[in-house]
């Protein structure tokens, strides 16, 4: 590790700003996309042109075409029949933008990493991560259109098993992006490091929620039970299993998604509590608090039936639990190999 931190303090800074910059970039993509959900206007787009479909609409004629092709979905005719030009715009708008993101940031990442590799201002043994994280970005692109191609027939809405897949990939592309950029950084101090296995254990957990809450999205479960701390009039509900064969219940019963989110998230606040008092340190205070703000976001988002605005914080507070606790993994990993 003492020769990583050696390497690191030779890369150009440019390159450490370039990095937190993609972050920042899939961060709010991943905010936009929520507002696409929320809005039901991930289907506005029901065809998928890397190239072409980066343009928008530019006359009346390419807008009478979209929506015509908009008005042979599932979604338009059991939904939305008779919407008004004026109102598919408003959806379409949104679906764009996060296209439009999603390319972006591939351009942001591909162009400066060509650059930075000409000038030969990468080390060898950022390579590999770095394609790594472009070769995951396509998948994500990739995954993303399976995910809409989910909701162009027989259904409304898009497939939640897609949902929760496009957004676990985008997560883990923020995480990568951001452990790559904290591997940049000079080591300031030392910190704790008896606690390294619950920093880990945290960061697998907050990525599971993640994933559970794609999944509570994906089914509307936010929108039903919308009491606590008790859930239908119970803390475990009745109902928890009734869909056969049983495993179906964790992805498919709103109830249960619901009820297994709430349960991560006590689990996660017990946790991080645990991890603060054993670290004594600032970056397992800064995660407890950010784990503490994200669960009364939560209780807040569903209490009040999941309103756009609170929706779209609570997705964005996720994102700013999981930085917190790759950044007291981070700590940890490179307070203990530093001090041998």
């Amino acid at each position: 590790m003492r020769a990583m931190d050696k390497v690191s303090r030779t890369i150009s800074p440019w390159i450490a700003r370039w990095l937190l910059l993609i972050a920042a970039m899939i961060f709010m993509t991943l905010i936009v996309g929520g507002a696409t959900r929320l809005t039901k206007s991930g289907l506005s787009i029901t065809e998928w042109n890397p190239v072409k479909g980066a343009l928008p609409p530019f006359n009346d004629i390419d807008w009478q075409s979209l929506f015509e092709k908009y008005q042979l979905s599932p979604q338009y005719k059991l939904l939305n029949q008779g919407m008004a030009l004026a109102d598919f715009k408003t959806i379409f708008w949104w679906e764009w933008a996060h296209r439009f993101l999603d390319r972006l940031i591939g351009a942001a990442f591909a162009i400066p990493f060509i650059f930075f590799a000409v000038i030969r201002q990468l080390p060898k043994w950022l390579w590999p991560r770095l394609l790594l994280i472009f070769i995951a970005g396509g998948l994500e692109a990739v995954v993303g259109w399976f995910m809409v191609a989910s909701g162009l027939v027989d259904r409304v809405s898009v497939s939640q098993y897609f949902l929760a897949a496009h957004l676990t990939i985008a997560t883990l592309l923020f995480a990568a992006v951001l452990w790559t950029y904290f591997g940049l950084r000079r080591n300031i101090a030392s910190f704790a490091q008896g606690t390294r296995w619950l920093a880990a254990l945290l960061l697998l957990l907050i990525f599971v929620q993640i994933a559970a809450g794609a999944f509570v999205a994906g089914l509307g479960a936010g929108q039903g039970y919308n009491t606590w701390p008790l859930m239908d009039g119970a803390f475990i509900p009745q109902g928890l299993g009734t869909i056969e064969p049983a495993w179906r219940n964790v992805f498919e019963n709103a109830l249960t998604v619901q009820f297994d989110h709430r349960v991560l998230a006590y689990v996660i606040l017990a946790l991080a509590a645990l991890n603060a008092v054993f670290a004594r340190n600032t970056a397992a205070a800064l995660l407890f608090t950010a784990v503490m703000f994200q669960a009364s976001l939560g209780i807040a988002t569903l209490l009040w039936h999941v309103p756009i605005a609170l929706a779209l914080f609570h997705q964005g507070g996720a994102l700013i639990v999981l930085t917190a606790a790759l950044w007291n993994l981070h700590q940890k990993l490179r307070g203990a190999a530093t001090s041998v």
